[in-house]
């Protein structure tokens, strides 16, 4: 099997021109207030591929799109959540939206920067199944993840291809490509955790349907008062063996994971200027203005109209810069 250095075309001097069009130089990684970073996409676009050759290290930070790193010369370093990620050329980094990490870069060396805005998946059926999967970072070597390693690669350099080649139906390419890079993880996931083994073949199929069904509830009333044992019951569980098999298939306890969908639906409402703090609070499902300022300061580091204002002062500076 060919290495998967080799895979990767050489950078050469005519290859940094082709990707400069695209590069951090361009469109620089902007970082405000307390660590968020506001990635800027190119126009009309939810996707952004960065090569990136500078030696820049960056604090820890956070920003609602998901990134993917994969460097292709010398070696890149991320921390989340404590957690320190050394990668080699040809590792595959997913760290998900929302995260704080940092990232530091050897003097010398290039890598791909891969940034995905999923607000416009998240309405897909069965999505929410793959957010659960998303909920942690994934390092993707072949030694770790051996059944899916090799087609990830390969469809993230289809997205690299298809990027910088500027197609007509670029962005539909790449959110197909990304579509089935999500499937596979979300196959991995399941083929790994062996959640009902004791069951029939048939009846894992029904359990996972069941679940799955469970995670497009959750996103469809977030907003109302969920209760474990009723939605235990619906699917034919009691309250404790659904939650031990919420856990596993999740990542998440069942309150957890609720809170994390609230606060992820909140970031986006806090981008329309026309609702307060407090319409925000009960339209992302939170009982009351102070347990949702509470929460959404321990999971991002800033309050509501602290994460209000930065969005605004960015968006302030581009009309400036478009003027």
């Amino acid at each position: 099997m060919t290495s998967i250095q080799n895979t990767i075309p050489p950078i050469t001097k005519s290859r940094e021109t082709f990707y400069s069009v695209n590069s951090d130089t361009e469109k620089p990684r902007i970082l405000v207030g307390t660590g968020q970073e506001l990635v800027q996409y190119h126009q009309d676009s939810t996707i952004r591929i960065w090569y990136n050759d500078l030696p820049a290290s960056y604090e820890t930070h956070w920003h609602t799109a998901l990134e993917i790193i994969v460097p292709v010369e010398n070696w890149y370093e991320a921390t989340i959540r404590e957690e320190s990620f050394h990668l080699v050329p040809g590792d595959i980094l997913i760290i998900p939206p929302g995260e704080l990490h940092s990232l530091t870069a050897p003097e010398t060396g290039n890598r791909f920067v891969f940034l995905f805005d999923l607000s416009l998946l998240s309405n897909i059926r069965g999505f929410a199944g793959i957010q659960s999967v998303l909920s942690s970072p994934i390092h993707l070597t072949r030694a770790t993840y051996p059944n899916i390693y090799d087609d990830i690669y390969q469809l993230l350099l289809q997205m690299r291809n298809e990027y910088f080649s500027k197609n007509e139906f670029m962005d539909l390419t790449i959110c197909s490509l990304l579509l089935n890079l999500f499937v596979k993880l979300g196959t991995n996931h399941l083929d790994s955790i062996d959640l009902f083994s004791s069951a029939r073949t048939y009846k894992q199929k029904e359990y996972v349907d069941k679940f799955n069904a469970v995670m497009d509830y959750i996103d469809a009333n977030y907003m109302k008062e969920l209760d474990l044992d009723e939605i235990a019951s619906s699917i034919g569980f009691s309250k404790y063996h659904f939650s031990r098999l919420f856990k596993q298939y999740t990542n998440y306890t069942f309150c957890s994971y609720i809170t994390h969908r609230r606060i992820k639906i909140a970031e986006k409402l806090l981008e329309e200027p026309d609702l307060s703090i407090t319409e925000v609070a009960l339209q992302s499902g939170f009982p009351s203005i102070s347990t949702f300022n509470r929460v959404f300061k321990q999971m991002k580091d800033c309050t509501p109209s602290e994460y209000r204002e930065k969005n605004n002062s960015y968006l302030r500076t581009i009309e400036r810069k478009a003027d």
